[in-house]
């Protein structure tokens, strides 16, 4: 049986997307898998909030993720969290290249050059409408 895996993953407007929640269970059907999800939104009450419904509604889906805010800045958010000992890779999840700051940015590969980590990047083509309400509601910053 293979060793369990440690993944972190980054996400924030496209955490409930199907193409993210696609791209974790395919991992975790290759050999055990935890989760991580940081969600670059502030540390205040409100971006907690919206973590940990994130993380809820992914245990919803079967997947085994623990939730947690972070930093705005979502290069930030991954160096205060990520720790080679810990984790075995990392996931980033955006908005299609062409409505994202963080590819413009190129954040994974930004993530990649600090981290040393093997980066995965996912493409959120279609999100559920519910999902774009509760970001800008919680203020959250696009990607």
């Amino acid at each position: 049986m293979p060793r369990a895996l440690n993944i972190l993953v980054v996400a924030n407007r496209t955490a409930k997307s199907n193409d993210l929640e696609d791209a974790m269970r395919a991992r975790a059907q290759e050999c055990p898998v935890t989760f991580t999800l940081v969600v670059p939104a502030g540390r205040g009450a409100a971006a907690r909030g919206v973590a940990d419904e994130m993380g809820a509604h992914m245990r919803e889906n079967g997947l085994d993720v623990r939730a947690m805010a972070g930093d705005t800045d979502p290069l930030r958010a991954v160096i205060e969290v990520y720790s080679p000992a810990e984790f075995d890779e990392i996931i980033v999840s955006t908005l299609p290249a062409w409505g994202s700051r963080w590819m413009k940015s190129g954040l994974p590969q930004r993530i990649e050059r600090h981290t040393g980590a093997l980066v995965r990047h996912v493409e959120a083509r279609e999100m559920p409408s519910s999902q774009h309400e509760a970001t800008a509601a919680a203020g959250a910053r696009s990607h």
